[in-house]
């Protein structure tokens, strides 16, 4: 039994785990493994937003994105999923990842300026850019299976044995390097900076973002039945709450995602992308929230049923990220686009 936390940011422990040394969970999770050389990674969200049928510019700006995506220095890994947001506007994100901030800094200028520049103010749909560039301390990924890793996980050298910091309420902070020494506060409030007809978020110290995804490509007919009519369900309900009710319990944004192929179609796949004021926030809501403790029962039946036979993958990356670490900037979009919605959160209270 692994530690989730590789050896090379093992450190004494001054914040203790929430489970005792000789705590063994019941069933295997596993962790991706970057090399010891990678010292932070890039999660790069590029939206495109608009209302009703996508026009010839959406297109283009997804074509446009894709084609800055392989340009040298382009991400190592990039996905695409799509969404209607609570004011009715679909959203096409395009997620990229880079091991080498480096590389993404050479890109990043130039892809900026394209996507939320002054040649791209006068257009018709919204446009967004939401970075984050967290030390590898600050972050920690987790999947039911392995063979197939997603997210940043994809530019992993490998995947962790099985690890023990899991199948408990504080197992996704104790696989979080920084944990070991910080309680990850947050420190002050998202602020608006207006640059014309950009506008930026600063947000602040410790923001949170979590992707949870789910792939049900590899189940047959009867489990896949069980997970669309008694699972998924409970899922989009609790997604939806979060969405348009999640401020007050500290969630400034959720978006519930199906994962669409190269030509635009939807997978077999989805994920939920949030950003929270805090991981203790997020925490909050996992573990006592209406919403999700019914996401949890559902999810515990379906996989006391069919028990090792289940092929429903599951995964998550969670990030705790500094002030200097962050970059949300919008063009065009609705004011509750993303993190625009924390500037009224913060206004109106987030517990």
């Amino acid at each position: 039994m692994e530690s989730a936390i590789p050896s090379h940011l093992q450190t004494a422990r001054s914040r203790h785990r929430r489970v005792p040394d000789d705590y063994a969970p019941p069933y295997p999770s596993f962790v991706a493994r970057h090399k010891s050389a990678v010292v932070s990674v890039v999660m790069a969200y590029f939206g495109v937003q608009y209302r009703g049928e996508p026009t010839a510019a959406v297109a283009e700006a997804l074509a446009q994105i894709g084609q800055r995506f392989a340009m040298e220095s382009g991400p190592a890994h990039w996905d695409r999923a799509q969404y209607v947001d609570q004011a009715g506007f679909t959203n096409v994100v395009s997620v990229a990842y880079w091991d080498d901030a480096a590389r993404f800094d050479a890109w990043f200028g130039g892809a900026r300026e394209a996507w939320t520049g002054s040649n791209a103010a006068g257009g018709e749909v919204g446009r967004f850019i939401e970075v984050l560039r967290p030390h590898v301390e600050r972050y920690e990924t987790l999947f039911s299976s392995l063979g197939r890793p997603e997210g940043v996980a994809v530019l992993a050298d490998s995947m962790s044995g099985e690890v023990r910091e899991h199948a408990y309420w504080g197992g996704m902070r104790d696989r979080i390097p920084l944990s070991q020494t910080d309680a990850m506060t947050p420190v002050g409030e998202p602020r608006v900076v207006r640059d014309g007809a950009r506008i930026r978020v600063v947000a602040h110290d410790n923001l949170c973002l979590i992707r949870s995804g789910q792939d049900w490509s590899d189940t047959a007919a009867e489990e896949r039945k069980m997970y669309l009519d008694d699972v998924e369900p409970v899922l989009r309900e609790g997604m939806d709450f979060l969405r348009d009710d999640g401020g007050p319990i500290g969630c400034y944004a959720n978006r519930y995602m199906r994962v669409v192929d190269a030509d635009g179609r939807p997978t077999e796949k989805s994920y939920g992308q949030s950003w929270w004021k805090s991981l203790a926030a997020l925490e909050r809501w996992a573990e006592s929230h209406p919403t999700h403790v019914r996401i949890f029962g559902a999810a515990m039946k379906y996989l006391s049923t069919l028990g090792p036979n289940a092929k429903l993958r599951l995964y998550h990356e969670v990030t705790v990220a500094a002030a200097d670490e962050q970059f949300f900037e919008y063009l065009n979009c609705h004011e509750r686009t993303g993190m625009l919605n924390a500037g009224e959160v913060a206004t109106n209270g987030a517990d």
